[in-house]
């Protein structure tokens, strides 16, 4: 709410000449506000959701799905929120701190998808199961392939001319575009993960529907947030 305060005249001068009344403006700050609240709330809820369905610690396979939600569904999330001109929770903080939160949320993604991914193999060594034999799987490693990248770029940021990049802003947008392509790249993971044997054998009808359809809402937040407002103002820049 005090990031979007922080952004009022602007809105407002937008608003006006659109021709809204001072009644369209609150309207719109408050349906901001909600929606980014709801995005974060939706993100930890299915996050725990799925921790209390693996009933983690009854095998091997139980860690996997609880390491890559806490790594893809919520630390991933708020790692590209706190971003957020409305819906950061680190709103007050300056660029800087920002930057070294978003590092720190990147590196525990990655330390979690790489116990999921450990336990995961453990489980089908143990098993004598096969291993990459569904899309959830292939995609699976294709996500984390591409978040070791992203974070790769991330580093680059730092020295563009490792690059030879002449703007920083253009780096910039290409590391805010690849990893809106790593994140839904990442839902498209879950969503599949959803799909999978062991989830519907759990959870059936209408109730499998709403688990499909949640891991949505924070993905279109996060579109709208790069989409709409930092590719923008890059393209600007450049």
């Amino acid at each position: 709410m005090r990031c979007i305060m922080t952004n009022s005249n602007a809105i407002y001068t937008s608003l006006a000449a659109k021709g809204l009344v001072m009644t369209d403006y609150w309207l719109y700050r408050w349906i901001r506000c909600f929606t980014g609240v709801l995005a974060h709330l939706m993100a930890l809820g299915f996050t725990i959701f799925l921790l209390v369905l693996s009933r983690p610690g009854t095998s091997l396979f139980s860690w996997h799905p609880v390491f890559m939600a806490l790594a893809y569904h919520l630390t991933l999330t708020e790692a590209i929120l706190l971003f957020s001109p409305d819906n950061s929770p680190f709103c007050f903080c300056s660029r800087k701190t920002k930057v070294r939160l978003h590092w720190l949320a990147q590196g525990t993604v990655i330390a979690c998808a790489a116990a999921g991914l450990f336990f995961i193999m453990s489980s089908k060594n143990r098993s004598e199961l096969p291993h990459f034999t569904t899309w959830h799987s292939i995609l699976g490693m294709s996500t984390i392939a591409a978040t070791c990248g992203q974070a790769l770029g991330g580093v680059l940021l730092f020295f563009p001319e490792l690059v030879k990049v002449s703007s920083v802003s253009r780096l910039k947008l290409y590391h805010v575009t690849c990893g809106l392509l790593v994140y839904l790249l990442a839902t498209c993971t879950i969503l599949l993960g959803i799909s999978s044997d062991w989830f519907q054998a759990q959870i059936k009808g209408v109730a499998w529907y709403i688990c499909m359809a949640l891991p949505l809402y924070p993905a279109l937040i996060i579109m709208n947030q790069v989409v709409n407002v930092y590719l923008p103002k890059k393209k600007v820049q450049i």
